[in-house]
């Protein structure tokens, strides 16, 4: 970074509500995407952009509270170099614990910033390189018989990997992904995340019924309260495990990985607080042989801009669950940014995350300025 300094003078804040066909997981449903937008302006001419999507059902993060806590950490930074990104990062730690998802928008807008700075896209700023990165497509829970014909839609739109959400009696569940495997054949990839719906014994009987439908990995299938059962469910299970919820910070993969725990890890902004936390998770997982997967909540194509950027700085992650974007959303208030090419991802070389916010969806949002 040298000695350069660029000053953060203010920032906007947006209540950045996304509408979406309702979609539906083992802990709620959701009828929009719960966003927060923001923009970092400095001293330098530009701004950085951060956006984070709010999933109270699983982080404990509304709108509500990442829109008041945003207003504090803007106070705190007011004035303070942009370029410090770990010492702007650790304001925010101080001030309070976890709110991973506010914190991941502002980190973001700092990076967005830096890379601006240096006149490079932000992966080049990370060190990384371009690759083939192709997202999964997730099936919310519903009937066994609904889930396997968006199973077929999905399949005929060209999708090769499915992720199959489960979690809601572990029976049913076993139905569900028969019906899958049968309605697409054996080439698809299917991946399943039970979102903690299951207990010990259901997970038990869930994932030894799976293993013959050829699962790629298991996400989360307990609560993190039995996180101390889970090398015992690693010696029973056909099924590799994933862990998403067991893993916010690097801690947690350590810990995860130390004591047996996980096949893999599930990296997620919201859940790290940003790319500076996401990358120490990354490496601790590396250092390990621990791949992981890049998930996320539900982000416009602005966060997932951000995250494909530290996809291609980060060659541990092996598993792409991209596809927030795809999952209904009933408008796109991104310019600029990453692409899909049916389910490939790429992204223009503009510096730094080279997305931003429509102005006229803007225009509609409820905005704050500090």
């Amino acid at each position: 970074m040298n000695n350069q300094v660029v000053t953060i003078t203010s920032v906007d804040i947006y209540r950045f509500s996304i509408p979406m066909e309702p979609f539906t997981i083992a802990t709620g449903t959701m009828d929009h995407a719960m966003n927060t937008f923001i923009r970092v302006h400095t001293d330098a001419g530009f701004y950085g952009v951060g956006e984070c999507s709010a999933f109270p059902m699983i982080v404990g993060e509304t709108q509500d509270t990442c829109l008041v806590m945003s207003k504090d950490f803007a106070k705190l930074w007011k004035g303070q170099n942009a370029l410090e990104i770990p010492a702007r990062m650790q304001q925010l730690h101080d001030a309070t614990a976890g709110n991973g998802t506010i914190k991941s928008a502002f980190d973001m807008a700092l990076y967005d910033i830096a890379a601006k700075n240096a006149g490079l896209p932000l992966y080049k700023f990370l060190g990384g390189e371009k690759r083939v990165v192709e997202s999964d497509i997730t099936i919310g829970i519903d009937t066994p018989e609904v889930m396997a014909k968006k199973a077929i839609d999905f399949k005929a739109s060209g999708a090769t990997i499915l992720k199959v959400k489960l979690g809601k009696g572990a029976a049913v569940d076993v139905e569900r992904i028969k019906q899958i495997r049968e309605a697409v054949g054996p080439e698809m990839k299917i991946r399943i995340d039970a979102n903690q719906g299951w207990s010990f014994d259901e997970a038990v009987f869930a994932l030894q019924a799976l293993g013959q439908y050829d699962m790629e990995f298991c996400e989360q299938p307990m609560r993190t309260w039995y996180d101390d059962r889970l090398p015992e469910l690693m010696g029973l299970s056909p099924v590799k495990i994933m862990a998403d919820e067991s893993v916010y910070i690097h801690h947690d993969a350590r810990k995860q990985i130390e004591s047996g725990s996980c096949h893999y890890v599930n990296i997620k902004m919201a859940k790290a607080g940003g790319i500076t936390e996401a990358k120490k998770i990354h490496d601790t997982c590396a250092e390990h042989g621990i791949p992981c997967m890049m998930g996320g909540m539900l982000e416009s194509r602005i966060a997932l801009s951000s995250k494909l950027h530290f996809v291609y700085a980060s060659p541990n992650i092996q598993f792409y669950d991209m596809d927030t974007c795809k999952l209904g959303h009933l408008v796109d208030p991104c310019v600029g940014g990453a692409q899909y090419d049916g389910y490939h991802l790429d992204i223009a070389d503009t510096p730094g995350i080279g997305a931003d916010a429509d102005e006229a969806f803007l225009a509609g949002c409820e905005k704050w300025s500090i």
